[in-house]
């Protein structure tokens, strides 16, 4: 009698493979979030403003960043962390909010950094990390579910 290894699926610690890059990035998100409003790692500290094109804090000297940008980075990261509890939750995090994120890049190369409409005060640098951030998760999503419906059955 033979029984199938325990990482057979990629499963660590009780948690599938999803489940872990789920919670990292969540993890990673709220990080990014606190870490917005902390001044010397937010250069321009004084300039950091509620949302709009006016805030010019830099987040890591790289970033442009608002308070309501820092507290969308805290929801969506917490949001992920506590949907990766489950193979399935952790799945439609990544695809839902790698989604989410490629249309805010695209808000943002839309608009422009200096309009109004800009009201999470993104810059270039934000829009394209933004892009890459979501073809990333939503493909970490796709690859790393395709088994959740194998183990269902």
């Amino acid at each position: 009698m033979t029984t199938a290894s325990p990482h057979a699926h990629g499963v660590h610690f009780g948690r599938t493979d999803v489940q872990n890059v789920g919670m990292g990035v969540g993890i990673v998100l709220m990080l990014v979030g606190v870490l917005g409003f902390i001044p010397g790692i937010t250069q321009q500290y004084s300039e950091l403003r509620f949302l709009g094109p006016d805030s010019h804090a830099m987040f890591l000297s790289l970033f442009q960043v608002s308070m309501l940008l820092n507290i969308v980075q805290l929801v969506i990261g917490a949001t992920g962390w506590a949907m990766s509890r489950s193979g399935m939750g952790a799945r439609n995090f990544l695809m839902g909010f790698g989604a989410l994120y490629i249309v805010l890049s695209i808000f943002g190369l839309s608009v422009g950094v200096g309009s109004a409409a800009n009201f999470l005060s993104l810059n270039t640098m934000d829009n394209w990390t933004h892009m890459v951030l979501g073809v990333l998760m939503i493909g970490a999503g796709w690859i790393l579910s395709r088994h959740l419906a194998e183990d269902r059955r």
